[in-house]
């Protein structure tokens, strides 16, 4: 019989609509049958794609015994952290703070005031692994809670006073840091990198893309830190991180190497590793980064794409392994993580015949298996495909010739793929995040500046950004309440946004708005802009706080600078205002950038690892920001060259933007005075290059343009 979940909308809910646990969803009616009952709540916090979370529902929750526990001495809530960041981070905060680490799935016990006071991550059903068995740990606080009501109470209020008063923060802003506390976070990522694998620190590896966008940016500013970048994002480019066949990334790698995989696929990862892959092709030129890029962008237009347009959120790590695909109804099947990923040697013997060696070689497939990590025993004979020997390699050890070899490699993935095709797939996640498609239009809307050149009618990258803005506008932005929401799923739109759902989806549109020009997705970005300062902005200390504080079941109202697998909302809040600024010249932008970047004068030590984003924004605001302004015709040949010539320089912190005389031009002059007087000289393309709102004399040549700009290319010229 369902329970009480089977009429929500999250995925991650509806997996646990069947289980005999009694599940509610977060709400007033939960509390209040609580209160009513004077029972603990138990408090369950997962994702539909997370791994652990599928272990302890099969172990735990589908458990009769257990859930008669449950159903007996609880009031059991499940939330979908992914619909409620707000609710997960509160408790997050509690779990990490009293013992020391977090993840999903999380485990907490409230009070029926929402208060916590224990809390874990995943319970084993009985004890192992050195952790309490979760059976035990239910039979141990029902019986505090019968006879230790006091010390419970008092604890849960102790620990709620403390994290409370440990999330006011910073009250009083400084003096912005100066540029030498960029050279000390560069440092520290040096201390920390792992020269022969890549990466920061050993296993397991995260790929924390802010960070990789900070040394970018300073690499921008400086000319250093780009081995660093290089060196990670060629590992994990060619390792198991990636998918070698379909394109895209997996969540991180449990060996320091890159090359064993946790296998789902999350859309964010998608979007900020994109982003990092095309700003050090541009930085580099080198091919591999810009083919790991497009992969990428494949995948997630072919596989994670709403018929409307929207990005869907996540890829299941498990799924059913292809030899247990149809097993009798009779008999139960277990998915397992990667079994849609992995390959055995026979089996990639079996599809190639007299070109087996080949494939084996240049990937790394073994007989017994090539897991470096197998920590649950679910790799045994298994591969992960990953770039095991260059082209070269593989032709010296089969006598073949490179030509030959790199031939069979590209026939062998796309017969792969096809054979891949007919396995049973991961389960989709496919709700729809505004804050997640922001990301993801950013990433779509770059690729089409740097690898489409402005785009035009032929653009698929751009029509894919295009398509998901409007999708956003259309079915998540509340005209009425003037007010974002952030999720939606099969027609049915819910829950406000957050703070890092405006602030993702303005750099979602500042992108698309440098990508196709049109001055609507500017005009929408400052509606945003204006309406998440309403909603979040932090008027006493600088930065803006995730939640409105509205929702009075949610204890802390937290103000976030720090960077997880997600950049901080109030981060790249601060990155976003410093393209407002250079776009109107509003002091009221720098004005907010200036008192959020005040509140890191209290910090020390550690800031670019623990807030690397926010440490991007301060190497921009360190830089000169020019402007370039072109004017000419969209589809013009020396319009198109101006724009392939910017997309090959590595500029981060300059605005680009294309003016058309005629309309264009005018409806651009409305959001922005200072292009309406701007002129095509000679019938070509003309770039104005700006900078403090005082331009250089308007150029038809491409070269001066690009001295104007890069700073690299000048220092170039001037040695030679």
């Amino acid at each position: 019989m369902p329970n009480r979940l089977a009429g929500e909308a999250s995925p991650y809910l509806l997996q646990h609509a069947a289980n005999p646990v009694d599940w509610h969803p977060w709400g007033e009616a939960s509390f209040k049958l609580a209160r009513r009952e004077d029972k603990p709540i138990f408090l369950s916090i997962g994702y539909s794609t997370c791994h652990w979370c599928h272990v302890m529902e099969r172990e735990s929750f589908e458990n009769e015994e257990i859930a008669s526990v449950l159903n007996d001495g609880f009031v059991s809530i499940k939330v979908d952290r992914e619909e409620r960041p707000d609710v997960d981070r509160v408790y997050m905060r509690f779990v990490q703070a009293t013992t020391g680490a977090g993840g999903w799935p999380m485990s907490v016990w409230l009070t029926p005031e929402l208060k916590p006071f224990y809390g874990g991550t995943y319970f084993p059903p009985f004890a192992r692994w050195g952790r309490p068995g979760f059976v035990d740990v239910l039979r141990q606080i029902t019986h505090a809670w019968s006879t230790e009501r006091n010390q419970v109470l008092q604890s849960a209020d102790t620990v709620t006073d403390r994290l409370k008063s440990s999330s006011r923060g910073v009250e009083q802003a400084g003096q912005v840091l100066g540029p030498e506390t960029l050279g000390e976070g560069v440092e520290q990522f040096q201390h920390a990198f792992d020269s022969r694998w890549g990466g920061f620190g050993d296993a397991p590896k995260f790929p924390r893309p802010s960070e990789l966008l900070f040394l970018l940016r300073e690499y921008s500013r400086t000319g250093l830190a780009l081995p660093m970048v290089e060196a990670t994002l060629q590992a994990i480019g060619s390792g198991g991180m990636c998918d070698q066949v379909g394109g895209g990334f997996h969540r991180y790698s449990v060996d320091a190497q890159w090359r064993v995989p946790h296998f789902e696929k999350m859309l964010y990862d998608q979007a900020q590793l994109v982003l990092a892959y095309i700003e050090v092709y541009q930085a580099t030129g080198r091919s591999e980064f810009k083919t790991v890029a497009l992969n990428a962008l494949s995948y997630v237009h072919r596989e994670m794409t709403d018929s409307g347009g929207g990005f869907y959120s996540a890829e299941d790590a498990d799924s059913v392994p292809p030899q247990d695909e149809g097993t009798p109804s009779g008999g139960r099947v277990e998915p397992r993580e990667g079994a849609f990923y992995v390959w055995t040697r026979d089996e990639i013997e079996g599809i190639f015949s007299d070109d087996a060696d080949v494939v084996c070689a240049r990937y790394g497939i073994e007989a017994e298996g090539n897991a470096l990590e197998d920590p649950h025993g679910e790799f045994d004979q298994q591969n992960i495909l990953y770039e095991a020997r260059s082209i070269e390699d593989v032709a010296r050890l089969t006598d073949r010739s490179t030509g030959d070899v790199a031939k069979v490699t590209v026939g062998a993935l796309e017969r792969l793929y096809k054979v891949r095709g007919d396995r049973q797939r991961p389960n989709l996640d496919d709700k729809v995040l505004s804050g997640w498609n922001g990301l993801m239009i950013a990433a779509f809307a770059r690729g089409a500046r740097v690898f489409e050149f402005g785009g035009g009618a032929t653009s698929p990258l751009l029509t894919a950004a295009q398509s998901a803005a409007r999708f956003v506008r259309d079915a998540l932005w509340d005209k009425d309440r003037q007010r974002l929401l952030r999720r939606y799923r099969r027609g049915q739109a819910a829950i406000d946004g957050y703070s890092e759902d405006y602030a993702y989806t303005i750099w979602g549109l500042l992108e698309l708005f440098q990508a196709d020009f049109d001055p609507a997705w500017l005009d929408w970005a400052k509606t945003l802009q204006a309406k998440q300062n309403e909603l979040f902005w932090d008027a006493d200390a600088g930065g803006w706080f995730a939640t409105t504080g509205e929702d009075l079941s949610v204890l802390l109202r937290l103000r976030e600078d720090y960077d997880g697998a997600e950049p901080s909302a109030s981060a790249v809040s601060v990155l976003n205002l410093l393209t407002f600024s250079q776009l109107t010249g509003d002091e009221a932008w720098v004005n907010q950038i200036e008192k959020t970047l005040g509140r890191l004068s209290g910090n020390n030590g550690s800031l670019a690892r623990i807030m690397p984003m926010m440490m991007a924004g301060l190497s921009v605001y360190h830089q000169p920001r020019p402007q370039v302004v072109i004017v000419g015709h969209r589809d013009g040949v020396s319009t198109r060259a101006m724009l392939a010539a910017l997309a090959s320089c590595y500029i981060p912190a300059t605005v680009v933007l294309l003016v058309e005389p005629g309309d264009h031009q005018s409806r651009m002059a409305d959001l922005l005075p200072f292009v309406g007087n701007m002129k095509m000289l000679d019938g070509s393309a003309t770039a104005y290059v700006c900078k403090d709102f005082s331009c250089d004399a308007p150029t038809t040549d491409i070269a001066v343009l690009v001295e104007a700009i890069d700073p690299r290319s000048t220092e170039a010229k001037s040695s030679s």
